[in-house]
C-alpha cells in the first residue's frame, strides 16, 4: 500500500463530485458528513471550514493505491481499517473524513477526502506529509503483510500529475545520469542541461554540504524525498564507489597487460638466446670393440689367470732371493784381512 498525496485543494465541491459521482464509486465510510446526496457532503464540509476562514486550501485529499496482487484478499471492510489507521499515523483525527473506493484501475484504491479543519476549528498542519506518507504506508504494507512495491519501476507514470509527476521526472532523469558521472558538479551541469536544478544545502556558518534539493519549474524536492538514494551522502558515496571500481579495474588491466609484455619478452629471449642446439655427438653410435676376437676366449683368460698348476711366485722370494746372491757376490771379490 501507499498513500498519494494532491496538493491541498480550495473546492470540496469538484473534490467531492469527482469521488463520488465516477462510475461504479462507492463510498465505504463516512465521519461528520451526510452521505446521501452530494450537495448535503458539500455543504457540512464547507460549514466547517468557516470555523477557520483565513485557512484557504482547507481541502485534503489522499488517495490510498495496493498492488494488484493484494485485490483477492482486500474487502472493503480491511481498507476501511487501513485507512483508519494510516489517518492516525499521519495525524490527521478529530476531523471530517469521506472514504470512497474506486473501481476504474486494476489495482484496489480508495480516495480519502478530509477537512484540514478539526471539530475545534484548528488547522491540521501538512508539514513533511510526504516523508510521513511514505513510512506509514510501509508500516501498514508490512503490518498487513502485503505486496511490497520493489522501487518506483512499476509506477504507472502516465496518470501522474502536478508534484508526483514532476518528483518521477525528476527521479528517472538523476537514476539515468548518476552513474555516467565522476562528481556531483559534472552531475549539476548534465541536469541542468534538461532544465533541473540542483541546489546545496550548507551547514550554518560552514562550507560542509548537508543535503542537495532539485527543483524544475515551481517544483523543489528534496533528493532524499525523491527516494532514499538520493540523499547527498549516498550519491557521494555512489560516486566514490564507481570511480574507485574503475581506477582497480584500470590497475588490474595495467598489471596484466604488463605481465603480458614480460611473458612475450620472456619467451623471445629463451628463443633466440637460451635454446641450445642437442647436444648429438654425445648419441652418435660407436663401434662396439671386441676384445675377444683376434685370441679365443680361453686363451686371452690364460694370459690373464696364471696356471694353476704352476708354483706360485711372490715378489717377496724375488727380493729376499736377490738379497742373499748378492751378498755372496760381494763376500768373494772382497779379500779377507787379518787386522789384528
Amino acid at each position: 500500500m501507499m498513500g498519494k498525496i494532491p496538493k491541498a485543494g480550495k473546492s470540496f465541491k469538484g473534490r467531492v463530485e469527482y469521488c463520488v459521482l465516477k462510475n461504479d464509486a462507492k463510498i465505504l465510510d463516512a465521519n461528520g458528513v451526510r452521505i446521501d446526496q452530494v450537495a448535503h457532503i458539500t455543504s457540512d464540509f464547507n460549514m466547517q471550514r468557516k470555523m477557520r476562514p483565513s485557512l484557504g486550501q482547507a481541502v485534503g485529499h489522499i488517495a490510498l493505491n495496493w498492488s494488484p496482487e493484494d485485490a483477492p484478499k482486500l474487502t472493503d471492510e480491511l481498507m476501511v481499517s487501513m485507512a483508519k489507521e494510516y489517518l492516525q499515523k499521519m495525524n490527521i483525527t478529530d476531523t471530517q473524513v469521506l472514504m470512497v473506493r474506486h473501481h476504474d484501475t486494476k489495482h484496489p484504491h480508495l480516495h480519502l477526502i478530509y477537512n484540514r479543519v478539526d471539530n475545534q476549528g484548528n488547522p491540521i498542519s501538512d508539514a513533511y506529509q510526504r516523508w510521513k506518507n511514505v513510512k506509514a504506508s510501509k508500516a501498514l504494507t508490512l503490518k498487513y503483510g502485503f505486496h511490497m512495491g520493489e522501487g518506483k519501476a512499476k509506477v504507472n507514470r502516465p496518470q501522474l500529475k502536478g508534484a508526483d509527476k514532476v518528483k518521477y521526472e525528476l527521479h528517472d532523469k538523476i537514476k539515468a545520469i548518476l552513474p555516467k558521472v565522476i562528481s556531483m558538479d559534472e552531475l549539476q551541469k548534465q541536469l541542468g542541461k534538461q532544465g533541473i536544478g540542483m541546489m546545496y544545502k550548507y551547514k550554518s556558518g560552514t562550507a560542509e554540504v548537508q543535503g542537495v534539493s532539485f527543483t524544475k519549474g515551481k517544483y523543489q524536492f528534496k533528493g532524499s524525498e525523491i527516494d532514499r538514494s538520493l540523499s547527498y551522502g549516498k550519491m557521494i558515496k555512489v560516486i566514490a564507489d564507481r570511480m574507485q571500481a574503475q581506477q582497480g579495474q584500470s590497475q588490474k588491466e595495467k598489471k596484466e597487460q604488463s605481465k603480458s609484455l614480460a611473458d612475450q619478452l620472456r619467451e623471445v629471449i629463451e628463443s633466440t638466446y637460451l635454446k641450445s642446439e642437442p647436444e648429438t655427438h654425445y648419441l652418435r653410435e660407436q663401434p662396439e670393440i671386441n676384445y675377444l676376437q683376434s685370441e679365443s676366449q680361453a686363451n686371452y683368460m690364460n694370459k690373464i689367470l696364471p696356471d694353476p698348476f704352476l708354483p706360485e711366485i711372490h715378489i717377496s722370494d724375488d727380493v729376499d732371493d736377490e738379497a742373499i746372491h748378492g751378498r755372496n757376490r760381494q763376500r768373494k771379490e772382497q779379500a779377507h784381512t787379518n787386522r789384528r
